[in-house]
Formats: C-alpha cells, structure tokens, sequence
C-alpha cells in the first residue's frame, strides 16, 4: 500500500480555498472511488483519468484505488482535479517520482487522450498559488491569465506526458514568462457626437467624476442610451489592483475568454429588461457573479427601467449602497464584490410622449402614475442623479457637425482604425442656438478634468465621492451659512429624506472638486440640487 499526496485549489466564490489530493493504492478488486463532496462532474474524472493513462503507455495500478479531497466538507467541481488525480496514481503506483510535489499546486482538466484542457477560476487560484509559495503547473491556455499574478512560477505544459516527464526530471517544462502586456486602448464612442443635450452631458460628468449614480428620463429618441454608452469613455483607467478584481470576476465566472491585451478595462454590462434577479445579483446551486459583480469598478445601464420587474430591482438596493452582494445558500455562503457605477433610462410614461409639444402622448394620470409607481422610493432615494433629457429642438438637430481630420475620405480619424482614441474636429454652424454652447467638448477633454477631480478626492479622502460614510460626509462636505440656509430650503420644498440630503451633498462635493474649489459654494449646493429632478415633479 503507498500514499501519494498533492496540492490544488478548488472554487468557491471570489476564493481558491487549497485542497489536498490524496491518493491511495491498495490491495483488492480494481476500482477507483472519489470522496470528499466530490459533485458529478469530478466523480466522471475516474474514466477521464483512466483514459488518459491509457493513451499515455502508463500502467494503471490493478488494486483499489481511494481518491481523498480534502477538507471532505468543502465542495469540489469541475474538471480542475483530473491532473493531480492522475498524478496521485501514477505517484502511488511508483510511476512518478514524487520528491517535487510539495512545492507545486497542479490544475488542468483531461482529454481521453492525455491533452490538458483550460479551467476556469485560474486568476484566483494562482494569487493563492503565490501566497503560498509554490509554483503552478497548470494548461498552457491558462498560462496568460496565472501570468498576471507577479512573484508566481509558473509551469505551463499541453500533455500529462510533459507533466510526468517534469517530476521525473527527464525534459523540465519551461516557466512561463509573464509579458509586459501593453493594454489595447479602446475607441470609445466619443461624447462630441451627442448633439446638445448639455445639461445631460454635465450630468454624465458629474457623476463620472464622484462615481455617482445617474438615471436619465426622456421620450423615445433623445440620446439616453447614447450619453450612456459614453460615460466609460470619460472614466479613469483601473489601476493594477482593480483591473486584477475585474479580471478574478470574469475568470470565475466563465462568461468570457480572457483577453490579456484587455484586462485593464472597465466592463460596461448592460443586461435587457428580462433578466431575472439571480442573473442581475448572481446565484445557483453553486453561486455565479451576476451582471452587477460583473460591472464590478465599471458601468452597468439599464435600459427602460421600469420595464424590469419590480422584485428584480429591489436587490440592487444592498449592493448600492454596501459595494457587494451576499448569496446565501442552506450549505454555503459566497460573497462577491459589487462596486458597480449604476447609469439608467426611462421613460416618462407608458408611451414615452409625456409633455412632449406636439400632444402625442395619450396616457392617463393613472396610467403615469402606475407606470412610475414600478419603481419604489427607496431605490430612487439611493440615485445620485435624477436628469432630463428632453427632445432636442430641430435647430439643435442641424447646430454642429462633427467630422475627421482632414484628408480622411471616410471622416474616421487615422489613429483610430489602429485601435487609439482619435480627436475629433467640431464646425459650428453660423447663428448655432444660444443655449447649445459655444464648446463642443470630447470626451478625452472631459476625462481629463474627471481625471483631476478624482485626483483631489483621493487625496483628500482615499476614496470617490459616492463612497463617503455619514461622518465622512459631515467632515468633508461642511456648508457655510449661506449653503445650510439653501439646503433648508431644498430640504422643505422637495421633501428630502436623510439619505437624499446627503446624496446631494455628495454630488455637491464633486461639483466642488470639479471646479477646483476647496469648499462647498452655494452655485456648486444649487447645481446639486437642480439634479433632483424626481424629488421636483410634482405627484400626478
């Protein structure tokens, strides 16, 4: 009888917990038993194994074999555990040497044929790997993803044989070489090709600079999927510690290959109207991310708001205002991070025509009212910013004309067919309306300045705007007596609930900081207010 015993991690939410596989090759009939809440598809790895011993000219040991994961209470699944399998019996049977086993972890699921085949969740598992201090034998396909993880060895291979061939010292695999990886800069749509609509676009500043959260209301057509698409464009690129969050999200969840020329930018995730709670916050028998953890320090836009079903949008109330979701299940619970930046669209009513100056809209009160009643107070309240986006004049329409650099025959900039942002040209008409705006901004000019405002939140309080806690707010958002005398006033007027009286302040400070000002001035507490446009309408 011989023990064999190697180390590998299994999945469990954002977490690789270690798991040591411990195999056993014993006198009796021949078979091969998996213990150690092992689900379906890691109990089939007994046949996946024997099949690629066979095909590998291994001798499979006649005996019993016991295959232990342990801890026995923690769950295992997927194909992750066919590699060190194999290699617990073929270091049981004396076919492998085992001296190096200690100082490595092994994952990598088997072909019939010996071929290893990628996992999903490497991302985690290699920042344990390397917390722990050993090197990783892993598939090579894998091998970009683990390489991100600085100060970890790794060990890619395509085949067990190459694998054996290592532990035996006969051909040692090669150590992957981490590349500096120079991000592909995405072309945004640019926010110079909205058409008016300025008072949006400072809302849409607004909330890119304090991280705030925005809903846009408007009829049909007026540009709030447009600005939206916009807002990733005008945001900060992820530091190294974030884009390594975002990319351990999207490694766990299997949703996505990795792309290792794109791991530096924000997600936008934009789910449609009938996605049910559990795709929105993330679950299952074994709990997923949902698209709020995968917009995780990106954007999530929800489109025709309250066409989602009321109970869906109720859980982005934890979330909102906590940065993570807790799923509970009866044998386990997995967290997962969720600081996600909301921007949303509705209408103004059922038929979207509400106000409009051609009298198209036909709903009646009641039918307003019971459209807008799809959404609850509490989850408004938790909305920074309430904007207007009203149809545009025809006049608006016809104002600017946004065109390429000269000597472009199709009018795309040069720069950006290979992938970088481009500038554009702004030609104003002559007479352009007076409430457009002589400045017609891009979104590489709006950047900068959120770029600056962050800048001046961080250093002052390590965090954006949005993030601020009750007595952080009292410390770093104080009002002069004009601003306690104006916020009294809105207070009274508009009805504001302790959480709305601090949401504006919040948005105040980052007005405040966007206009490069140390205080809160009453023109910066009156912008603030003025994006409250929910709390303004009057009842129906």
């Amino acid at each position: 009888m011989s023990l064999c015993i190697l180390h590998s991690r299994a999945r469990e939410g954002m977490a690789a917990p270690a798991v040591t596989v411990e195999v056993q090759a014993a006198g009796g009939l021949p078979a091969m038993n998996i213990v150690g809440l092992a689900e379906m598809a890691v109990r089939e790895s007994k046949d996946r194994v024997r099949g690629a011993l066979h095909n590998g000219r291994f001798q499979i040991p006649a005996g019993r074999i016991t295959v232990n994961l342990a801890p026995a209470d923690l769950p295992k699944e997927g194909g992750r555990f066919d590699l060190p399998i194999a290699l617990g019996v073929l270091g049981a049977s004396g076919q492998v040497r085992i001296k190096a086993l200690p100082e490595l972890e092994f994952l990598g699921e088997l072909a019939l044929s010996g071929d290893l085949r990628p996992v999903q969740g490497v991302l985690p598992a290699a920042l344990a790997a390397r917390d722990a201090g050993r090197a990783l034998v892993l598939p090579r396909e894998n091998a970009a993803e683990a390489g991100l993880v600085k100060g970890l060895r790794i060990h890619p291979a395509t085949h067990l044989l190459e694998v054996c061939a290592h532990l035996n010292g006969e051909a040692p695999l090669g150590t992957h070489q981490a590349a500096d990886i120079d991000p592909v800069e995405t072309f945004y749509a640019d926010l110079s090709e909205v058409r008016g609509q300025a008072h949006a676009k400072r809302a849409l500043e607004v909330a890119a600079a304090g991280a705030h959260s925005l809903l846009f209301i408007g009829p049909p057509g007026t540009g709030k999927s447009m600005l939206a698409s916009r807002l990733p464009g005008l945001l900060p690129a992820l530091s190294e510690g974030e884009a390594l969050e975002v990319a351990a999200i999207r490694s766990v969840s299997g949703l996505e290959t990795f792309d290792p020329a794109r791991w530096r930018q924000r997600p936008f995730r934009s789910p449609h109207h009938t996605a049910s709670a559990i795709a929105l916050v993330g679950g299952g028998a074994n709990p997923r991310p949902g698209e709020i953890s995968l917009a995780h320090l990106g954007v999530l836009f929800l489109d025709e708001l309250p066409e989602y079903e009321r109970r869906v949008l109720e859980v982005l109330r934890e979330p909102l205002e906590s940065g993570h979701i807790h799923i509970s299940r009866a044998a386990r619970q997995v967290r997962f991070p969720a600081r996600f930046q909301l921007i949303a669209a509705m209408n103004p009513c059922p038929c979207g025509y509400l106000g409009d100056p051609g009298g198209r809209c036909r709903c009646t009160a009641e039918q307003v009212a019971r459209y807008c009643a799809r959404l609850s107070g509490p989850l408004l309240d938790r909305i920074d910013l309430h904007v207007e986006v009203p149809r545009l004049r025809p006049e608006e329409m016809s104002a600017v004309l946004a065109v390429g650099r000269p000597g472009t025959p199709d009018g795309i900039p040069p720069d950006a067919r290979s992938g970088r942002r481009g500038s554009a040209r702004t030609v104003p008409l002559a007479n352009p309306p007076a409430d457009l705006g002589a400045e017609i901004l891009t979104s590489a000019q709006v950047r900068a300045r959120v770029e600056a405002a962050r800048e001046r939140q961080f250093s002052r309080q390590g965090k954006p705007n949005q993030a601020l806690e009750p007595r952080e707010i009292d410390h770093h958002c104080r009002l002069d007596e004009a601003g306690q005398r104006l916020m009294t006033q809105a207070m009274a007027r508009l009805g504001l609930s302790p959480r709305g009286y601090h949401r504006v302040l919040k948005v105040g400070r980052t007005i405040a900081d966007l206009a490069g000002s140390e205080g809160i001035a009453s023109t910066h507490l009156g912008e603030a207010i003025g994006y409250r446009r929910l709390d303004r309408q009057a009842p129906v």
